[in-house]
Order: structure tokens, then C-alpha cells, then sequence
């Protein structure tokens, strides 16, 4: 099993920037990709980034290239997203996942519990 903590949620105004951790922790020698996930209001889950273990590999959802990063630190097990210039519409409860496959086609199968990003001016 693999327990996944965000943090790092808030409220920031618009064009200003925060930075999500998701720490692993159980049996992370399984993961080998993590990425972050949001949900909006009414809306679907959706894939905002993703980067496999060595970190060769990121993908990032069309509306948010160029304005969040995502990055890992494999020894302390952490996935980071770091959200600048961010938008009325990155409001969103932003969920991290992780787990074997690395398509990022779908989600793997272990997710945290979520954080709340809020823009708002």
C-alpha cells in the first residue's frame, strides 16, 4: 500500500502562484510515476501534470504548460507542483496520484486526499 499526504492548498489571487507537496510514503519502491489531478465544481477530474520516477518524463494538460512545473525529490519520496501565474479557472480540489503505470493515459490507483485551490481576487 502507498499513502499519498498533499499540502500546500490555499488562497491566492489571480496571477499569483503556489506550490503543492505530496508526500509517499508505505511501499513507494512501486511507484513509478506520480502526478496531480484536479476537480472542479460540476466538472470532471482531470489530469493537470505527471512525471515518471526518473523523472525523464512530464506531461503537462494544455492549459497549464508554461505556468506550473511539476518535479520530484525520490529521496524524500515528493511530488511537487509549482503553480504560477494562476487563473480564476485553476480553482479546484487538487488531488496527487501515483502508481505503477506510466502512460498517464488513466490514473494509477493510489490517490491522496486532495487540497483546495482557491483564485480569487
Amino acid at each position: 500500500q502507498v499513502q499519498l499526504v498533499e499540502s500546500g492548498g490555499g488562497l491566492v489571487q489571480p496571477g499569483g502562484s503556489l506550490r503543492l507537496s505530496c508526500a509517499a510514503s508505505g511501499f513507494t519502491s512501486s511507484i513509478r510515476a506520480m502526478s496531480w489531478y484536479r476537480q472542479a465544481p460540476g466538472k470532471e477530474r482531470e489530469l493537470v501534470a505527471g512525471i515518471t520516477r526518473e523523472g525523464r518524463t512530464t506531461t503537462y494538460a494544455d492549459s497549464v504548460k508554461g505556468r506550473f512545473t511539476i518535479s520530484r525529490d525520490n529521496a524524500e519520496n515528493t511530488v511537487y507542483l509549482q503553480m504560477n501565474s494562476l487563473k480564476f479557472e485553476d480553482t479546484a480540489v487538487y488531488y496527487c496520484n501515483a502508481g505503477f503505470t506510466t502512460s498517464f493515459v488513466a490514473p494509477n490507483q493510489y490517490w491522496g486526499q486532495g487540497t483546495q485551490v482557491t483564485v480569487s481576487s
